[in-house]
């Protein structure tokens, strides 16, 4: 069964850090696109972060620009695993946190309709 499951999430003050857990199952995650989203209340879902499959580039990465310098994602491809660390972190980080993935990507990687697995999601609330 095809499946990703993040963890990680919490309650935590402005200025602290956090890293979020995305497991695979089912898929070789490192043959995937894989890309990290987020969706605070009354809001649509926005891109974070994003890592090519280890084919392109060996794996390249791509920020959304408000997270740029604080948070970083990476692959381990022996725990067939997906991570985003992130530092700094601001009240209005604050949202749902899905992991997706994708075989293959249609456009730039940013928009959620380009990935077909998706978590079940993990809060992340930024306490000021």
């Amino acid at each position: 069964q095809v499946q990703l499951v993040e963890s990680g999430g919490g309650l935590v003050q402005a200025g602290d850090s956090l890293r979020l857990s995305c497991a695979a199952s089912g898929f070789t995650l490192s043959s995937y696109y894989s890309g990290w989203f987020r969706q605070a209340p009354g809001k649509e879902r926005e891109f974070v972060a994003g890592i090519t499959s280890i084919t392109w580039n060996g794996g390249s990465t791509y920020y959304e620009d408000s997270v740029k310098g604080r948070f970083t994602i990476s692959r381990d491809n022996a725990k067939n695993m997906v991570y985003l660390q992130m530092t700094s972190l601001k009240p209005e980080d604050t949202a749902v946190y899905y992991c997706a993935s994708a075989s293959r990507l249609w456009g730039r990687g940013r928009a959620p309709n380009e990935y077909d697995i998706w978590g079940q999601g993990t809060q992340v609330t930024v306490s000021s």
